[in-house]
């Protein structure tokens, strides 16, 4: 399978190069702040922000992306959406994130079409290496690096898979699992450039200045 060729496809690949601070935040239904809390990370730095929610219905997450897609547009970042390619290609995403039993890349590509990027999640260095050479991936994740709350239950990958995934070859990844401005250096020492964050900006007391400070160390500022 080629790398898309469309007009879009370019366009975004080339916002996804120049991106570093990737955040998965749920709907902030209990704090009921959700547009105030994207545009306040957005503006801090946020490259790149995706709904994770398990369990919420089709019809709930499309209108919630809406809020997602409105802010992405005010701030020229991406939006993302977690497992669902019919929920990507309804509410227009710029990139469907796919984990190991999600659907196979190419059934994904076959809904969403060629306008949305496709990123896969890894959780060793065999499956980065894979994830590096598959055809119909623009990017992949690599992780947990630690324990994380939000994936119970699965063994920390460690810092080692990110060595290997530096030494690989070209295609966008991002480090997650477990990372704050108290590992961050740790992660950048092991060959990462880019960053899934949850909880550091999901939990922040502040959220844009937490998004901030990310941004500039990612940035090398």
């Amino acid at each position: 399978m080629p790398l898309l060729t469309t007009d879009r496809a370019v366009a975004l690949r080339r916002r996804l190069d120049a991106a570093r601070l990737y955040l998965c935040t749920d709907s902030r239904s209990a704090r009921g702040d959700l547009p105030e809390f994207l545009d306040a990370v957005l503006a801090g730095g946020v490259d790149i922000v995706q709904l994770r929610e398990k369990g919420m219905e089709a019809r709930h997450e499309i209108e919630v992306l809406k809020v997602f897609r409105e802010a992405c547009d005010r701030h020229g970042a991406l939006l993302a959406v977690n497992d669902r390619a019919d929920v990507a290609f309804a509410v227009k995403a710029d990139v469907l994130h796919l984990g190991q039993d999600d659907l196979p890349v190419e059934v994904a590509r076959h809904i969403v079409g060629e306008d949305i990027l496709i990123g896969r999640s890894t959780h060793s260095a065999e499956q980065a290496a894979a994830a590096a050479e598959e055809p119909g991936v623009d990017y992949f994740a690599v992780g947990p690096v630690w324990p994380t709350a939000t994936k119970p239950g699965r063994p920390a990958a460690g810092l080692e898979p990110l060595a290997s995934a530096a030494a690989g070859g070209t295609r966008p990844w991002f480090a997650i699992g477990g990372i704050d401005a108290g590992n961050l250096d740790r992660v950048l020492a092991a060959g990462a450039t880019r960053v899934v964050v949850v909880r550091a900006l999901t939990e922040a007391v502040d959220p844009g200045r937490a998004a901030r400070g990310l941004a500039d160390r990612l940035h090398g500022r």
